[in-house]
């Protein structure tokens, strides 16, 4: 290698690895998320507001399986770690999810916590980091792990963008991304921005949804069942909601129901088996709403 070749390809890698950290949680965060089985749904998640646990900030998740509120993330920016910590009645848990300072041959012990995947996922070796083209020139830093020889847990691979966290789900970065599986992450907003988008021909363009509507209507609908009925779905304040669509947690739309100018609207499930479905609400500007409830 020539002095010239050798001194292009070490500002490359001083290009390449040199750059700033982009930090996961120093906006506000906008995930979507497709599975497609017998149809394909996209899910989405968010960080909505903050909170102090352990004398430490953490942002709250919500939306898809975080309706909850108690998925809980926190960043060390100098360490460049992410943290989930979940909440039950008895327990704060907290996991190392992220580690964004290790470079290649490193390996990590990955965390799947309350996830389709293994909890404990075992060993994984970061095989390569590469800068990926996005769109229009913008890279991405992609973290590419595989298990370790020693593994006998999880046998897929997994994929970390750093800013981003897994392209399975946030709180899985053990997951392989599968869109026919348990699903892959599709766009990534922070403050409304695209940050990151890996669109198939299942999902096709990439619109923020949460961040974009500055009045959150979904903090203005009601979803309720009375005391005397559990078999019949209540939402106030649909004034602005064309339809509610309900889905099975398969991505399977069971039924459609339109709504008229109503500012209440009824769902009768009387014909659904017992369990928890997902309603998808529209309203007059297209922003999807997502619901999960449980008939009983």
């Amino acid at each position: 290698m020539n002095k010239k070749t050798l001194l292009l390809f070490l500002l490359s890698c001083m290009n390449m690895f040199g750059q700033a950290y982009i930090p996961l949680l120093d906006n506000q965060n906008e995930w979507h998320f497709t599975n497609c089985y017998e149809g394909c749904l996209t899910d989405i998640y968010y960080t909505n507001g903050d909170t102090i646990v352990n004398n430490k900030t953490h942002k709250i998740l919500d939306g898809f399986h975080y309706i909850s509120r108690s998925f809980l993330l926190s960043e060390n920016v100098e360490q460049k770690k992410v943290y989930l910590t979940k909440i039950t009645a008895n327990h704060i848990d907290e996991y190392l999810l992220y580690d964004f300072s290790l470079v290649e041959g490193d390996t990590f012990e990955m965390k799947n916590p309350i996830s389709p995947f293994p909890n404990q996922g075992g060993l994984f070796v970061l095989d390569s980091i590469r800068q990926v083209p996005i769109w229009e020139g913008e890279l991405r830093k992609h973290f590419y792990f595989s298990p370790h020889e020693s593994n006998t847990i999880s046998s897929q691979k997994a994929i970390w963008v750093e800013g981003v966290g897994s392209l399975s789900m946030i709180n899985a970065p053990g997951g392989y991304p599968d869109i026919n599986g348990v699903g892959l992450l599709n766009c990534f907003f922070k403050n409304g921005t695209l940050f990151y988008s890996n669109l198939t021909p299942e999902v096709t363009a990439c619109e923020p949804t949460i961040l974009s509507n500055p009045k959150n209507i979904q903090l203005e609908i009601v979803v309720y069942f009375p005391e005397n009925d559990k078999s019949v779905c209540y939402l106030k304040n649909t004034d602005e909601v064309n339809f509610v669509e309900l889905f099975d947690l398969n991505g399977r739309k069971l039924a459609l129901f339109e709504n008229h100018q109503q500012t209440e609207m009824r769902l009768d499930l009387n014909a659904f088996s017992k369990g928890m479905y997902l309603l998808r609400i529209k309203n007059k500007n297209n922003h999807l709403i997502y619901y999960k409830i449980w008939v009983v």
